[in-house]
């Protein structure tokens, strides 16, 4: 396992205190991108831990993946408008998350939307642009208000016939909650940074001598440079952006995040990234940042001091930071 001098390669610039910091790196393809799971030099069975939490994504993938009939999600989407379907127990307190993040973004953020993503093609990577019928029978076979989520036998309805949920927005980051979990748990990891393609980053701890924190380097979605570095300590950083995913028509630019609400994308937002205790709710806020846009970021920061927000709005050169001073962050 090759062992390189900063894990700060992929995210350009690298601060220059963590020059001499030497990290054991582990990486592995899930969920249609590169998970990288770092430790310092010198932990004990660092490979083996790294490779362990690294299944528990496989497993994750495996239970919560669309693009598997098999997967316990797909049976949801199959049947549970049907009747009832008991889930597996972590898998029910997930949901209730979602449900919970939904209701607090006022849908900005909302999960049970697969029929809109099939709707404008980005299920399978091929975007078109919907008739007004087919986009309005998709919202209507959307929204987390139509999954019915049963405490006591630990089981999920669907109200609407067709309707979908697609973790896409918040799963990469729970998966590397639990692989924290699991690093913490039962191998006693207190310092490492875990990605899922690099817009989802999960801060264990500080670096070995640097106790600023894990810093990492937020990309402009289209420009070769960076809007800032903003310094993690037990905490995450999600981003959301159309860079990858998206297609054009009519001289006009369609991004895959769609906006709940109105069943079409989300238009006005160039890159938003969140700072958020945990890398489920960074995910799913950066999410519903990129779709409500800077100034409900700013709103919904202000009275939540775990929170931060970095906004590029589309038109403007500089980002804008939102939140509280508590977190270093970014040096724009």
């Amino acid at each position: 396992m090759p062992l390189l001098p900063s894990l700060f390669t992929l995210f350009d610039p690298p601060p220059a205190d963590a020059a001499e910091l030497q990290l054991v790196r582990v990486s592995r393809r899930a969920m249609a991108t590169t998970f990288e799971i770092a430790l310092p030099f010198g932990f004990p069975r660092a490979v083996e831990a790294a490779s362990a939490a690294l299944d528990l994504i496989d497993e994750l993938e495996e239970r919560l993946t669309v693009y598997s009939d098999d997967s316990e999600v797909s049976r949801l989407n199959a049947t549970a408008f049907d009747a009832p379907v008991p889930v597996e127990s972590r898998l029910f307190d997930f949901l209730q998350h979602c449900a919970a993040l939904t209701a607090d973004t006022g849908g900005a953020f909302d999960p049970a939307c697969g029929a809109l993503v099939k709707c404008w093609g980005f299920y399978k990577r091929e975007g078109r642009i919907p008739t007004e019928a087919e986009l309005v029978e998709a919202v209507n076979r959307s929204g987390f208000r139509h999954v019915i989520l049963s405490p006591e036998t630990r089981s999920v309805k669907y109200r609407r016939a067709g309707l979908e949920l697609n973790l896409g927005a918040i799963g990469k980051g729970y998966a590397l909650d639990r692989a924290a979990e699991l690093l913490r748990t039962r191998w006693g990891v207190r310092s490492a940074i875990l990605h899922g393609g690099g817009s989802s980053v999960l801060a264990m701890g500080t670096p070995p001598g640097l106790p600023r924190g894990w810093a990492v380097a937020i990309r402009h979605p289209s420009e070769p440079r960076t809007l800032g570095t903003v310094r993690l300590i037990d905490e995450a950083l999600g981003t959301s952006a159309a860079t990858f995913q998206y297609f054009e028509y009519n001289g006009r630019r369609y991004g895959h995040v769609l906006d709940p609400r109105t069943g079409r994308p989300a238009d006005g937002t160039a890159s938003a990234s969140c700072v958020a205790p945990t890398a489920a709710d960074a995910d799913a806020l950066s999410t519903a940042f990129f779709v409500a846009g800077a100034g409900w970021a700013s709103t919904y920061c202000r009275p939540r001091p775990r929170l931060a927000a970095i906004m590029l709005p589309h038109g403007t050169t500089t980002a804008a930071v939102f939140g509280t001073p508590r977190f270093t962050l970014p040096e724009l």
